[in-house]
Protein backbone atom coordinates (compact mmCIF):
# COMPACT_ATOMS: atom_id res chain seq x y z
CA UNK A 1 0.00 0.00 0.00
CA UNK A 2 1.15 3.36 -0.72
CA UNK A 3 1.49 6.38 1.27
CA UNK A 4 1.91 9.74 0.40
CA UNK A 5 3.38 12.31 3.10
CA UNK A 6 3.64 16.43 2.90
CA UNK A 7 5.83 17.89 4.82
CA UNK A 8 6.08 21.71 5.04
CA UNK A 9 7.50 24.32 7.49
CA UNK A 10 10.01 27.27 6.94
CA UNK A 11 13.61 27.57 6.32
CA UNK A 12 15.81 26.39 9.53
CA UNK A 13 12.82 23.75 10.93
CA UNK A 14 14.65 20.91 9.78
CA UNK A 15 11.95 20.00 6.97
CA UNK A 16 14.23 18.40 4.83
CA UNK A 17 15.85 16.14 7.55
CA UNK A 18 12.59 15.23 8.69
CA UNK A 19 11.16 13.82 4.88
CA UNK A 20 14.88 12.40 4.96
CA UNK A 21 14.51 10.12 7.80
CA UNK A 22 10.84 9.31 7.02
CA UNK A 23 12.09 8.08 3.78
CA UNK A 24 15.10 6.15 5.20
CA UNK A 25 12.92 4.15 7.69
CA UNK A 26 10.41 3.36 4.47
CA UNK A 27 13.39 2.19 2.64
CA UNK A 28 14.71 0.20 5.41
CA UNK A 29 11.29 -1.77 4.99
CA UNK A 30 12.10 -2.79 1.32
CA UNK A 31 9.58 0.20 -0.08
CA UNK A 32 10.51 2.50 -3.13
CA UNK A 33 10.57 6.10 -2.01
CA UNK A 34 10.60 9.03 -3.89
CA UNK A 35 11.16 12.55 -2.76
CA UNK A 36 10.94 16.27 -3.81
CA UNK A 37 12.13 19.32 -1.61
CA UNK A 38 10.73 23.04 -2.60
CA UNK A 39 13.07 25.27 -0.75
CA UNK A 40 13.10 28.45 -2.60
CA UNK A 41 13.69 31.08 -0.12
CA UNK A 42 13.99 28.97 2.72
CA UNK A 43 17.07 30.25 4.30
CA UNK A 44 15.23 33.63 4.42
CA UNK A 45 12.29 32.07 6.25
CA UNK A 46 10.46 31.25 3.38
CA UNK A 47 8.16 28.27 2.63
CA UNK A 48 9.67 24.81 2.62
CA UNK A 49 7.78 21.79 1.26
CA UNK A 50 8.62 18.23 1.21
CA UNK A 51 6.92 15.36 -0.96
CA UNK A 52 7.80 11.68 0.29
CA UNK A 53 5.97 8.88 -1.40
CA UNK A 54 6.40 5.45 -0.36
CA UNK A 55 5.05 1.99 -1.20
CA UNK A 56 5.56 -1.04 -4.08
CA UNK A 57 5.47 1.21 -7.16
CA UNK A 58 6.03 5.12 -7.46
CA UNK A 59 6.52 6.38 -10.28
CA UNK A 60 6.62 9.90 -9.62
CA UNK A 61 8.41 12.26 -6.10
CA UNK A 62 5.60 14.75 -6.55
CA UNK A 63 2.16 14.12 -4.27
CA UNK A 64 -0.66 15.25 -6.41
CA UNK A 65 -3.85 17.40 -4.90
CA UNK A 66 -5.91 15.65 -2.80
CA UNK A 67 -3.71 12.52 -2.35
CA UNK A 68 -1.86 12.99 0.79
CA UNK A 69 -2.27 10.67 3.48
CA UNK A 70 -0.81 13.18 5.96
CA UNK A 71 0.91 16.33 6.25
CA UNK A 72 3.43 16.87 8.78
CA UNK A 73 3.36 21.18 9.06
CA UNK A 74 5.69 22.98 11.48
CA UNK A 75 4.06 26.22 11.06
CA UNK A 76 0.39 26.74 11.23
CA UNK A 77 -0.39 28.74 7.79
CA UNK A 78 1.53 26.13 5.91
CA UNK A 79 -0.59 23.86 7.00
CA UNK A 80 -3.15 25.65 6.23
CA UNK A 81 -1.18 26.55 2.67
CA UNK A 82 -0.88 22.62 2.11
CA UNK A 83 -4.69 21.52 2.88
CA UNK A 84 -5.26 20.87 -0.87
CA UNK A 85 -2.78 18.31 -1.00
CA UNK A 86 -4.92 16.19 1.72
CA UNK A 87 -6.82 13.29 1.00
CA UNK A 88 -10.24 13.24 2.11
CA UNK A 89 -9.60 11.28 5.11
CA UNK A 90 -6.37 12.36 5.89
CA UNK A 91 -4.34 13.02 8.59
CA UNK A 92 -2.55 16.79 9.39
CA UNK A 93 -0.16 16.92 12.73
CA UNK A 94 0.64 20.39 12.87
CA UNK A 95 2.73 22.33 15.23
CA UNK A 96 0.53 25.65 17.03
CA UNK A 97 3.83 27.65 17.58
CA UNK A 98 3.23 30.38 14.57
CA UNK A 99 6.42 31.27 12.73
CA UNK A 100 5.85 35.45 11.78
CA UNK A 101 6.45 35.96 8.25
CA UNK A 102 8.60 38.51 6.98
CA UNK A 103 6.12 40.30 4.75
CA UNK A 104 3.82 40.91 8.39
CA UNK A 105 6.84 41.85 10.49
CA UNK A 106 7.51 44.70 7.96
CA UNK A 107 3.62 45.50 7.62
CA UNK A 108 3.39 45.64 11.57
CA UNK A 109 0.62 43.01 11.31
CA UNK A 110 0.04 40.72 13.69
CA UNK A 111 0.17 37.51 13.04
CA UNK A 112 0.08 34.23 16.11
CA UNK A 113 -1.08 31.25 14.27
CA UNK A 114 -4.41 31.35 16.43
CA UNK A 115 -6.50 31.85 13.50
CA UNK A 116 -5.14 28.89 11.45
CA UNK A 117 -5.28 26.28 14.15
CA UNK A 118 -8.86 27.55 14.54
CA UNK A 119 -9.61 26.75 10.81
CA UNK A 120 -8.00 24.16 10.49
CA UNK A 121 -10.17 22.40 13.91
CA UNK A 122 -13.13 23.30 11.66
CA UNK A 123 -11.82 21.98 8.50
CA UNK A 124 -9.52 18.68 8.97
CA UNK A 125 -11.46 15.89 10.45
CA UNK A 126 -8.29 14.60 11.99
CA UNK A 127 -6.03 16.84 13.44
CA UNK A 128 -3.74 16.51 15.79
CA UNK A 129 -2.13 20.14 17.44
CA UNK A 130 1.41 19.35 18.60
CA UNK A 131 2.70 21.52 21.59
CA UNK A 132 6.15 21.72 19.81
CA UNK A 133 7.75 24.63 22.14
CA UNK A 134 6.74 22.38 25.55
CA UNK A 135 8.45 18.93 23.65
CA UNK A 136 11.34 21.04 22.57
CA UNK A 137 11.76 22.51 26.35
CA UNK A 138 11.52 19.14 28.12
CA UNK A 139 14.25 17.46 25.69
CA UNK A 140 16.14 20.11 25.89
CA UNK A 141 16.59 21.88 22.55
CA UNK A 142 14.93 24.02 20.27
CA UNK A 143 16.57 21.70 17.40
CA UNK A 144 14.20 18.74 18.03
CA UNK A 145 10.72 20.24 16.27
CA UNK A 146 11.45 18.00 13.72
CA UNK A 147 11.51 14.82 15.76
CA UNK A 148 8.60 15.41 18.11
CA UNK A 149 6.23 16.04 14.88
CA UNK A 150 7.35 12.94 13.51
CA UNK A 151 6.45 11.32 16.45
CA UNK A 152 3.02 12.50 16.75
CA UNK A 153 2.98 11.33 12.98
CA UNK A 154 4.07 8.06 13.68
CA UNK A 155 1.83 7.52 17.08
CA UNK A 156 -1.11 8.70 13.86
CA UNK A 157 -0.33 5.40 12.11
CA UNK A 158 -0.64 7.59 9.25
CA UNK A 159 3.10 6.76 8.06
CA UNK A 160 3.02 2.74 8.56
CA UNK A 161 6.37 3.01 10.36
CA UNK A 162 6.80 2.32 13.79
CA UNK A 163 8.71 4.23 16.60
CA UNK A 164 11.32 1.77 16.67
CA UNK A 165 11.84 2.07 13.21
CA UNK A 166 11.93 5.85 13.48
CA UNK A 167 14.85 5.03 16.35
CA UNK A 168 16.37 3.38 13.23
CA UNK A 169 16.48 6.24 11.07
CA UNK A 170 17.44 8.89 13.32
CA UNK A 171 20.26 7.22 15.14
CA UNK A 172 21.61 5.92 11.40
CA UNK A 173 21.22 9.79 10.03
CA UNK A 174 21.76 11.61 13.43
CA UNK A 175 24.87 12.53 15.35
CA UNK A 176 25.21 10.19 18.28
CA UNK A 177 25.77 13.19 20.90
CA UNK A 178 22.32 13.96 19.60
CA UNK A 179 20.15 10.60 19.74
CA UNK A 180 19.07 10.66 23.24
CA UNK A 181 17.71 14.00 22.99
CA UNK A 182 16.02 13.15 20.04
CA UNK A 183 15.04 9.73 21.26
CA UNK A 184 13.63 11.59 23.94
CA UNK A 185 11.53 14.24 21.77
CA UNK A 186 10.57 10.98 19.47
CA UNK A 187 8.71 10.00 22.07
CA UNK A 188 7.37 13.18 23.48
CA UNK A 189 5.97 13.74 20.02
CA UNK A 190 4.20 10.02 20.07
CA UNK A 191 2.43 11.36 23.22
CA UNK A 192 0.53 14.29 21.53
CA UNK A 193 -1.55 12.09 19.77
Amino acid sequence: MNKNCLLCGVGGQGVVLASKLIAYAAMEKGQQVRASETIGMAQRGGSVVSHVRMGEEIHSPLIPHGSADVIIAFEPAEAVRALPYLKADGQVIVNKKAVKPTTSTLSGQVYEGTEMIEYLKKTVQNLVVVDGDAICESAGSARVLNVALLGAAVASGALDVTLEEMETAIRANGKEQFFVMNKQALELGAKER
